[in-house]
């Protein structure tokens, strides 16, 4: 029996998540019964409110796209004008609610009932949690390249999940701990991460068990989605259907198709691309052959390395001083991908460890650091974006630039622009541009009671302080009266911390329903299989009963038919245990049946082998 970690590190995934931890030194990943470590990233929610996550909510995906999400993650942190080129391809209807002035917040409409996307990735981190056997405590991992605001939504979604986060750590770093490129003495490592929305390359140094992260640049809208979009375009357009028509059930046949075709693609050739929709009268095949998919893909390609470029001119190395090459994401699997990547760094990456799996193991080591296991390594993330306010005419002054080493800290004097001020609003802001309308407001606070002074002669101290989470805080202290105040950022469009609590305390409050919908769902699972098993074996070996044995197996299927109509779940929970022993008889027929089948040609003396 798995045993249960205190502490895990969970890599919350565009396409699957998954946690992991460490045991007797060493990380492995959390796995279900059948040995599955991959949680789908996907959420079905059912009409009488019952919430399906993972693999079940993946099957309904074609069955009921209107109340099927996924790839979540891809809406952290962002407000509806960054996702509008991506809105004609989601299923569902983004909506933005200004809770107060100046401040908004995302939802996705599904089924008449509007959820934020911290509430849905909770979702997704609670069933990880829930497989781990519910841990407290944990490591969240992040694409490098995820500002501020999208750290601080995967932050709250941890919180509203029941996690203490105890570090947000890049998704990278954790690659090369998981590698275990930390026994090197030194040495340069370039991490292409490529998953299923996201893209990051970073270039880490490694001196003596310390990870610093050089440099990171990345695409936060980049991935093996685009990849499944790149088919889907070309299928419409040939189709002749009208793309800018939100049809929820044809576009998850699309994307499934797409997403089968680009899997099978990685291994083959060539693959057939098949569009079935009975109720839109669709049956359409064709085959893409390896060659077209790599040509349609290559723009995406092209970019990823154009951010390997970047990356290596802010690390100041060239492709030839890079000792080891890094892949991680499921993306990485594709060859035309693997190719470029060598080709561009000039050797072979590596591809020992599951790319789909890398990163949680990178994390369950962050996460035993933390825990006080390890202590014989240090990990030394950056600032992925500088950081800075606006000043008088709508400029940015950075005050801690990008790749700075976390946690970091930065003061600069500011003054009053007109005689007799009282007060400065500070605007915060994130971005490489120097306008603050190019760059991306992260919150804003105001310094007030400033004693009326002639302009320029306050002295006024803004010091902006990023921990070790890639979290910011920013305070600012008139010197002169000694005036002062501080705001730890809240994005104008996410959540409050009030919010966070109140979702955190519904969570508490409806722990028992939660459970309660969940038990009924696996118990109607379990029944409905037992159902079609007892079906099958009667029709194969029913007559070898005894008509008592009959009479109990037809009366215990009609109870537990019952029990399922009834929705109670300790009803169907004795139903189902009554179905089993009720079919007790009928299992060892139709062992010994099966048993006879397979011994009816052998000989003596290899059925005395076997049993050897």
């Amino acid at each position: 029996m798995q045993e249960t970690p205190k502490v895990v590190g969970i890599d919350l995934g565009t396409t699957y998540s998954l946690a992991a931890y460490v045991r007797d030194g060493r990380p492995v990943v959390v796995r279900d019964e059948r040995g599955i470590a991959l949680v789908p990233s996907v959420i079905s929610f059912h009409e009488d409110g019952t919430v399906l996550v993972g693999s079940a909510a993946k099957a309904r995906a074609l069955a009921d796209p209107e109340h099927t999400i996924f790839s979540v993650k891809r809406l952290m942190g962002r407000s509806l004008d960054e996702l509008r080129r991506e809105q004609e391809l989601i299923p569902h209807q983004l909506v933005e609610r200004e809770v107060e002035p100046g401040r908004k917040v995302l939802h996705v409409v599904i089924g008449g009932r509007e959820h934020t996307p911290e509430e849905l990735s909770a979702m997704i981190l609670k069933e990880v949690r829930r497989r781990a056997g519910n841990p407290t405590k944990a490591v969240i991992t992040v694409p490098a390249y995820f500002d501020d605001t999208q750290r601080q939504a995967t932050r709250d979604a941890g919180r509203i999940a029941g996690l203490d986060v105890l570090r947000i750590v890049n998704e990278p770093t954790a690659a090369a701990l998981a590698y275990g490129l930390d026994q090197r003495k030194q040495g340069t490592v370039a991490v292409y991460d490529l998953g299923g929305g996201t893209f990051d390359c970073s270039i880490l140094s490694i001196q003596n068990g310390v990870f610093r992260v050089l440099s990171t640049h990345g695409d936060t809208h980049l991935g093996g989605d685009d990849f499944d979009r790149a088919i889907m375009t070309v299928v419409v357009r040939e189709m002749g259907l009208d793309s800018t028509k939100r049809d929820p059930e044809l576009l998850q046949h699309l994307r499934d198709a797409a997403e089968k075709t680009k899997i099978i693609l990685s291994t083959l050739d060539s693959a057939d691309f098949v569009l079935r929709v009975p109720s839109r009268g669709i049956d359409y095949r064709r085959t893409f052959r390896r060659a077209e998919f790599e040509e349609l893909i290559r723009p995406w390609i092209d970019r990823s390395l154009d951010c390997c470029r970047e990356a290596l001119r802010d690390a100041e190395c060239s492709p030839e001083q890079i000792d080891e090459v890094v892949l991680v994401g499921g993306s990485t699997r594709i060859p035309y991908v693997r190719q470029r990547v060598a080709e561009f760094f000039g050797k072979p990456p590596h591809t020992e460890l599951n790319p789909d799996e890398v990163v949680a193991l990178g994390a369950a080591i962050q996460a035993d650091i933390l825990a006080g296991g390890r202590r014989d390594m240090l990990l030394l993330d950056v600032v992925p974006l500088s950081l800075g306010i606006e000043t008088f005419g709508g400029a940015v002054d950075k005050l801690i630039h990008r790749n700075s080493t976390v946690p970091a800290q930065a003061t600069a004097r500011y003054s009053t622009q007109f005689d007799g001020q009282t007060a400065i609003q500070i605007n915060i802001y994130q971005g490489e541009r120097e306008l603050a309308k190019d760059c991306r407001k992260l919150g804003t606070f105001t310094l007030s009671g400033i004693p009326p002074m002639p302009a320029m002669m306050p002295q006024v101290d803004v010091t902006f302080l990023v921990d070790a989470n890639g979290m910011l805080t920013v305070r600012a202290k008139e010197q002169r009266s000694g005036k002062e105040a501080s705001v730890t950022v809240q994005p104008s469009h996410g959540l409050t911390q009030e919010e966070v609590e109140r979702l955190v305390l519904e969570s508490v409050e409806h722990a028992h329903e939660d459970f309660t919908a969940r038990r009924w769902i696996e118990l109607k699972n379990k029944a409905e299989t037992d159902l079609r098993y007892t079906e099958r074996a009667l029709s194969q070996v029913g007559g070898e009963l005894s008509r008592e044995q009959r009479e109990a197996v037809d009366a215990a299927i009609v109870a537990v038919q019952r029990a399922i109509q009834s929705g109670d779940v300790d009803t169907l929970h004795q139903a189902v245990a009554e179905l089993g022993k009720a079919t007790q008889p009928l299992a060892m027929i139709n062992f010994n049946a099966v048993a006879r089948a397979v011994l009816k040609d052998q000989t003596l003396e290899q059925i005395d082998a076997a049993k050897l």
